[in-house]
């Protein structure tokens, strides 16, 4: 087995000890998502709280689910969406949140101060994670990690150089260590993964 591999294996080993995440798998066919993953802080932050002995669950302020439909980029119809995902996922106790990455642009200026390119699929919203080893996701049968895993379980917190937002990574990094106080912020010495070319 190789060792990309083998830390694949164990990033979905780590990410179904948070029984969240296990049922959220569980019924992914009835969330019925084009293109859907689940991403982000739900998957690297359990597996951060398992490096740190802690629970899986352990300050995890929500979860992300992201989809890509271009049929349908209107709040109303992403709204629709998020109201399937609350039938289906409510029991939970937890936020989950969809959301239509092929509306992104449409909003995140407003909302960051940033441009945001039109996206292709869910992957490319993935792929601009301001972090670069957060840039995870899931779904049954598949991870996608275009950046590796290692910075993940390394700690590393790097810049994403396809969002370079100074102030939004460091107001991220700064909120991940008062969580995970272990993690390192490398900004100044930028460690690229060649796992995935930068687009």
């Amino acid at each position: 087995m190789s060792a990309g591999r083998a830390m694949q294996d164990r990033f979905v080993a780590d990410v179904v000890t948070n029984d969240r995440n296990s049922i959220i798998l569980d019924r992914w066919d009835a969330l019925a998502l084009p293109d859907g993953w689940l991403v982000a802080g739900c998957l690297f932050q359990t597996a951060w709280n398992l490096q740190a002995g802690r629970t899986p669950e352990a300050d995890i302020k929500d979860y992300d689910l992201f989809y890509f439909d271009a049929t349908d980029t209107s709040e109303v119809g992403e709204q629709r969406v998020q109201a399937r995902v609350n039938e289906v996922l409510g029991d939970l106790g937890v936020t989950v949140e969809a959301s239509n990455q092929a509306r992104v642009h449409i909003w995140y200026e407003s909302y960051f101060g940033h441009s945001y390119p039109k996206l292709r699929s869910a992957s490319d919203g993935i792929d601009r994670f301001l972090v670069l080893g957060t840039c995870v996701a899931i779904r049954p049968r598949e991870v996608y990690a275009p950046y590796g895993l290692e910075l993940l379980y390394d700690g590393i917190l790097t810049p994403n150089p396809l969002t370079p937002h100074k102030e939004l990574f460091a107001s991220k990094a700064a909120s991940y260590r008062a969580r995970w106080p272990w993690l390192r912020i490398e900004s100044d010495n930028l460690r690229i993964p060649r796992t995935r070319a930068p687009e």
